[in-house]
């Protein structure tokens, strides 16, 4: 009986051995652009619902509005690096850093009439360090990304 099954145990005549060299590389690429993706979605939504997890979602209305419509943004933004970051991630990276930034300052701001509570200003201020924190990530991986590559020698 014929040998039916050739088995070649060289790779490198392959003729796909290029393309699947290419979409290893992309997706091991990917990997950190991913867990990015999920950080912002999640710090998005913990920061919708901080006003009902730190409990001031009665004594303070306008800063509960002020976190629910920032996390809807965020966890929409990560939502969208998810689905089209090469579209996103050039635009949004430091839209993310910004709205950090104000979650920080918002506890000052918004309850200018009232008075912030510490677990408030705690809650703020950590939130907002994650986001500044993910959008100076999200911007290195935006420059990483468009650097020129160098030249060979």
């Amino acid at each position: 009986m014929a040998d039916l099954f050739h088995r070649q145990t060289d790779m490198a005549g392959h003729p796909d051995l290029a393309e699947m060299r290419e979409r290893y590389a992309r997706i091991e690429a990917g990997r950190g652009v991913t867990a990015l993706d999920g950080l912002v979605l999640l710090t998005g939504l913990y920061a919708a619902i901080s006003p009902w997890v730190v409990h001031f979602n009665f004594t303070n209305p306008n800063l509960r509005t002020n976190n629910l419509l920032l996390g809807i943004t965020l966890a929409v933004i990560g939502f969208g690096l998810t689905l089209a970051p090469e579209r996103i991630y050039p635009r949004m990276s430091g839209v993310i850093a910004v709205i950090g930034v104000w979650m920080i300052t918002s506890p000052w701001v918004v309850t200018v009439g009232h008075t912030a509570t510490a677990g408030i200003i705690w809650n703020n201020v950590l939130i907002g360090a994650v986001c500044c924190l993910l959008g100076a990530a999200a911007l290195g991986m935006v420059r990483q990304s468009t650097r020129a590559p160098a030249a060979g020698g």
